[in-house]
């Protein structure tokens, strides 16, 4: 690669990875053209994205190399995103009043976890249980390499998708939907 007057230009490449499935499972595909959509609206041209491209490039091999779900693999990306991006959500007390025990709620407008009695005078909380509050935990603190590497029953799985795409969507100020292919 080399820079032009004002591009840069490709001599040649080599394929290290294909992600063949995602080319074979329309779901698939869905997904990962979503998150490429949102790559391209939060990077941009001779930027340091290191962190975001090993966070784009994991998430590509775990659509195309697993069977898990990709609503949950589509959140933990947004997490992780955002936490890339300088939006960490506070998770080890209530962002309210310190404490450190009983947090129940994910508070969208004040950027992390709250106790129960804060919770109830904020409009924007979350009600979470314990697997949905380790899940986020996780995702702000598991090591790149090991990110995907745990899974949600189905009604913290709801619970985590939800407190994602609400806190996505409020940080980047935008919402971002999966469009059909079909």
């Amino acid at each position: 690669m080399y820079k032009g007057t004002e591009t840069y230009h490709i001599n040649s490449v080599e394929t290290i990875e294909v992600f063949y499935n995602i080319r074979t499972d329309l779901d698939k595909l869905k997904y990962a053209i979503h998150i490429n959509k949102i790559i391209q609206d939060v990077t941009e041209e001779n930027q340091n994205c290191y962190k975001i491209l090993q966070l784009f490039l994991n998430t590509l091999y775990v659509i195309s190399e697993t069977q898990k779900d990709l609503d949950f693999i589509l959140s933990v990306f947004k997490m992780r995103l955002l936490c890339i991006l300088g939006f960490v959500p506070n998770i080890q007390k209530c962002v309210n009043c310190g404490e450190n025990e009983n947090l129940v709620t994910f508070s969208i407008k004040d950027d992390g976890m709250k106790c129960e009695a804060c919770s109830k005078q904020d409009k924007s909380c979350i009600a979470m249980n314990q697997s949905t509050q380790s899940a986020i935990k996780y995702c702000v603190t598991a090591p790149a390499k090991k990110l995907f590497s745990f899974s949600l029953k189905e009604e913290a799985l709801e619970e985590f998708k939800l407190i994602t795409k609400l806190y996505f969507n409020q940080k980047l100020e935008k919402e971002y939907k999966i469009e059909n292919l079909f």
